[in-house]
């Protein structure tokens, strides 16, 4: 339990308690991977139930009551009392987004673990590994959920580059991008490449995929991911996010997986929850504006332009997508259809709510460029 609290202790804005997580752990000897996963399940349930916790309590306490809570909700999360709930997120989100009770007790749930197997290899990959059921069939019939014991990264399947842990929402984020093999296409802020490498298998490896980031440690994890997953049509490029694109080459499709503030994300990372700040939203949906702007002149006639963030804020999302529908007429807005609900109209603006997807909260809108 010390390990946790120390962890805790040290995990502030500028280090998120998962990055001094895995640091901790990697830095003590001899520890065992189960006592590794309780001092895992031991910090995020502290940060999970922050808001229910007594501060004035020893840290050691809080952390106890913290998994007491987590076993009960498990258990009976219907249980948890609704004039309780507001407790789990702080209280400036609500000027930012409609707040429900459904999307709050979704928070205090531990997230579901997502995979994306090779394309048309889900079933086999369900049977061999056991403890998976699918999403859906047609579109998500290679999305798996999986609920088994067993320690993923160290699987035969996954060194063979099998499949990808992916959350279901990233996974929606590429069908909606729907590419064509032997299309060019942008991941403008490709990070570690985990939609860039869904977006190389939808097009059979044929074509070519452009992945530019700011960091280039990201760049080389995304080269890793690609080399074992044996992708190849890809080139990979550093960009500082300028207003100049890091290529002069004209796209069929280009994806602005934008940076932000992450609420989308507050029930995997229950850290970000008392770390994210409203000034992080009206700052980076900036960003954003700025991300979009560049894309739209990069963009063939007829061209597609997604626009994905794991944020619900409207500042971040609606908001982002009319200012660029009204900057830019030569784009037009295009429906989308939620491959989860198939049965609903298309709509230019598709959300995600995690108490419907059972992953992270994400935003989606789509443009094509006119003739």
């Amino acid at each position: 339990m010390q390990i946790a609290v120390e962890i805790i202790q040290n995990s502030s804005r500028e280090k998120p308690a998962d990055t001094v997580l895995r640091t901790e752990l990697r830095n003590v000897h001899g520890l065992a991977r189960e006592e590794g996963r309780l001092i895992s399940a031991a910090v995020f349930a502290y940060f999970r139930w922050r808001g229910w916790l007594d501060t004035q309590h020893p840290l050691v306490h809080q952390i106890n009551e913290a998994l007491q809570k987590n076993h009960a909700f498990k258990k009976l999360p219907r249980e948890l009392p609704e004039a309780e709930l507001s407790k789990a997120a702080p209280q400036w989100v609500n000027d930012y987004m409609d707040v429900s009770p459904e999307w709050l007790r979704s928070l205090q749930y531990e997230p579901a673990l997502w995979l994306r197997a090779r394309p048309g290899q889900g079933t086999d990959l369900s049977k061999t590994l056991g403890h998976c059921w699918a999403a859906g069939t047609g579109l998500l019939a290679d999305t798996l959920r999986y609920s088994g014991p067993e320690d993923l990264f160290r699987s035969p399947e996954f060194h063979e580059g099998k499949f990808e842990l992916q959350d279901i929402s990233s996974q929606i984020v590429g069908r909606v991008c729907n590419p064509k093999p032997g299309e060019t296409l942008w991941d403008a802020c490709a990070g570690e490449g985990g939609k860039m490498l869904h977006l190389c298998d939808l097009m059979q490896n044929k074509g070519l995929v452009c992945a530019s980031d700011r960091a280039e440690w990201r760049l080389q994890q995304l080269k890793r991911r690609a080399a074992r997953a044996r992708l190849f049509n890809y080139r990979s490029f550093k960009w500082n996010a300028g207003p100049k694109p890091p290529v002069k080459t004209k796209f069929d499709g280009i994806l602005v997986d934008a940076p932000c503030s992450g609420v989308g994300t507050w029930q995997r990372n229950p850290h970000a929850r008392w770390t994210t700040e409203p000034r992080d939203v009206t700052e980076l949906a900036e960003i954003q504006k700025q991300l979009l702007s560049v894309a739209v002149g990069s963009l063939k006639p007829g061209g597609r332009l997604i626009y994905s963030v794991c944020t619900l804020t409207r500042t971040e999302t609606s908001e982002v997508a009319e200012s660029i529908s009204a900057r830019f007429p030569e784009l037009e807005p295009v429906g989308l259809a939620n491959p989860l609900k198939p049965e609903q109209e298309a709509s230019p603006k598709l959300f995600l709510y995690p108490q419907h997807v059972r992953g992270s909260g994400m935003f989606i809108a789509a443009w094509k460029k006119r003739e």
